[in-house]
């Protein structure tokens, strides 16, 4: 292969730095360029609403790789720098300057952005969102000086802020237009654990309730928020308001540049784009998966780790194809959770549990209407990650009560 061969890496985040570090780990001894937005050298976000929220964590221990990889690897890294334009015929990127860079091969790894409420307020001080370390960095300020915040969603980030807000003392309210928190994930079932585990702890919720406006009161020079109304008329005061209604990908140099795009960067099972010399990876990535035979997008932290070493192989002309399952985990309070598999809440047959949801030590599978495993989820039970992704992966029937049978071997 030719040295003079140039790879671009559009984004700066975790899926960013491994598809780095995969191209220089199977020798490809080209230029390669990464260019991302933030003033960071790139960094895992899961500590964001976790460890460093909790204050274990700092942001040295989640980078990916320090400064010095990249130049020991030659890696040509580019901060604070937004691409702003995407040449798939001339096979260039345009940077905020107005100069081009040309590539060989490109990787698209921008992320996403959290969504905002079109409300009135939605812009006012003290609304946050999370995605950066400067956001959590600002939320654990926060933290110390406020006595009460509302969060509007129930979802993963919004449930995981407050489980930390809680343990610095804060007074939580989530606001959640659903009747629980994760329905649309996790089905009722295992949405009521969620539920009845933040009220354990102290959280106030307020489900089937659509925000009308974030509430202001004037301050020194402007307004400020200080809580929500919500369409019914009654408020909710607050010191602070975050707003977690999910994140949308980043896809706008993709779409501009006329690669195919529906919620995501199309990609195939190789994760090449509708460009042969383009591929995506990470948040941006909606795969047509070889094992669960459909289209997935999935926002979490195990696709930006390990999506890369495919992508690379493509990038570099091999075959290769992703198809590991998808996996996500939480943390809150003293509930420690995994998730393998995929199965949509509309999609299931029926839910088996395997252990003392009231003790919150189960595992929990979501299963067909042919009784084969679509997913599983431990939740304060460990090493069996490795049986759930084998029971989905073997595709056959499986005893619904020998499932739930704890003196059964899974």
């Amino acid at each position: 292969m030719s040295s003079d061969r140039h790879f671009v890496i559009v984004g700066g985040g975790l899926g960013a730095a491994k598809l780095a570090e995969a191209l220089r780990a199977r020798d490809f001894e080209g230029l390669v360029t990464l260019i991302g937005a933030e003033e960071h050298l790139p960094y895992e976000r899961p500590p964001l609403s976790k460890e460093h929220l909790a204050g274990k964590k700092s942001l040295p221990e989640f980078t990916v790789d320090p400064g010095q990889w990249y130049r020991d690897h030659h890696i040509d890294v580019r901060l604070g720098t937004t691409v702003t334009g995407l040449d798939p015929a001339a096979k260039t990127v345009t940077l905020p300057d107005g100069s081009t860079l040309s590539y060989d091969k490109l990787a698209l790894a921008t992320g996403s952005t959290p969504r905002t409420l079109p409300v009135p307020g939605a812009d006012a001080p003290n609304v946050y969102t999370l995605r950066t370390i400067e956001d959590s960095d600002t939320l654990i300020e926060l933290f110390r000086s406020a006595r009460r915040i509302v969060i509007i969603g129930a979802g993963w980030i919004g449930l995981e802020v407050a489980a930390a807000a809680r343990a610095a003392g804060v007074e939580v309210t989530i606001v959640e237009r659903a009747d629980l928190p994760l329905r649309a994930v996790l089905g009722p079932e295992m949405a009521q654990v969620f539920a009845d585990l933040h009220r354990a702890n102290g959280v106030d919720f307020r489900f089937e309730a659509q925000v009308e406006a974030i509430t202001t009161e004037e301050a020194i020079a402007t307004d400020v928020a200080n809580g929500v109304r919500l369409a019914d008329g009654s408020t909710i005061e607050a010191d602070a308001v975050l707003v977690a209604v999910g994140a949308r990908p980043n896809v706008e140099l993709a779409a501009d540049a006329g690669l195919a795009v529906d919620d995501g960067v199309l990609v195939d099972e190789r994760l090449a784009t509708s460009d042969p010399d383009i591929v995506a990876v990470g948040d941006i990535a909606a795969q047509q998966h070889p094992v669960l035979g459909r289209r997935v997008r999935v926002e979490h932290w195990a696709n930006a780790l390990n999506q890369p070493a495919v992508a690379a192989e493509t990038m570099l002309g091999k075959q290769a194809a992703y198809d590991r399952l998808p996996y996500f985990f939480t943390d809150q309070y003293d509930l420690g959770m995994e998730y393998t598999g995929f199965a949509a809440p509309d999609e299931y047959a029926r839910l088996v549990v395997r252990g003392d949801t009231a003790a919150r030590e189960f595992v929990a599978f979501w299963l067909d209407s042919d009784n084969r495993v679509l997913a599983g989820m431990n939740v304060n039970v460990w090493d069996v990650t490795d049986r759930i992704k084998e029971l989905i992966l073997a595709g056959e029937p499986v005893d619904p009560d020998r499932l739930a049978d704890t003196t059964t071997k899974l």
